[in-house]
């Protein structure tokens, strides 16, 4: 997917500026696909040469003139097209992980500082979502244009949920100030070793 296809995305909502994107991308598509404020006003300068989007200037009084972002026809073919598409599942890079799997060789204290700081991220995203999906849909269900968003909130969950459970459990498991390896879980016990 590229940067373009979840701007297009965004403006079947309705017409936005360049900072509503943005801030659109910080409060949903951004849980799941990242972009700075500068990448989101490129793309659109390209999405508009393409002939994607359309711009029109709104002129405001005692602050800079605006331009509102509107799909086009082409931009909503072009949308459909990248949607025909097979997804790709994402790859996962997580320089945590790598950390884990190298338990024996790295120095433990930082390691849980590390996954203490994940532990708290993950529950601030858990909370986020749980508020977003208890305000927008408080009785569970959604009408047909919202179900992607409402199947969406609901993985984020559910995907923050396990993260947090991960950190609880590695934070149960890891050594407390004691460098040496870990011995597999057996019986819901933990060890070390050395």
């Amino acid at each position: 997917m590229a940067l373009g296809d979840a701007i297009l995305a965004c403006l079947t909502e309705s017409p936005m500026t360049g900072y509503e994107l943005a801030k659109t991308f910080d409060a949903s598509i951004g849980f799941f696909w990242k972009a700075d404020h500068q990448q989101i006003y490129r793309e659109l300068n390209k999405l508009r040469d393409r002939g994607h989007v359309q711009s029109r200037e709104v002129v405001q009084t005692g602050k800079p003139n605006k331009l509102v972002y509107t799909l086009t026809p082409e931009g909503a073919a072009a949308l459909r097209h990248w949607a025909a598409r097979p997804s790709r599942p994402a790859s996962i890079k997580d320089d945590l992980l790598v950390r884990m799997f190298a338990l024996g060789s790295v120095d433990i204290e930082p390691l849980r500082a590390d996954v203490m700081a994940r532990l708290e991220h993950h529950r601030d995203r858990l909370a986020r979502y749980e508020h977003i999906l208890n305000k927008r849909f408080p009785n569970g269900t959604a009408p047909a244009a919202d179900l992607g968003k409402l199947l969406n909130l609901r993985l984020g969950v559910r995907h923050e949920r396990a993260v947090v459970e991960w950190c609880e459990e590695a934070l149960g498991i890891l050594p407390g100030g004691v460098r040496g390896n870990v011995t597999p879980i057996e019986d819901g016990r933990r060890g070390t070793k050395g």
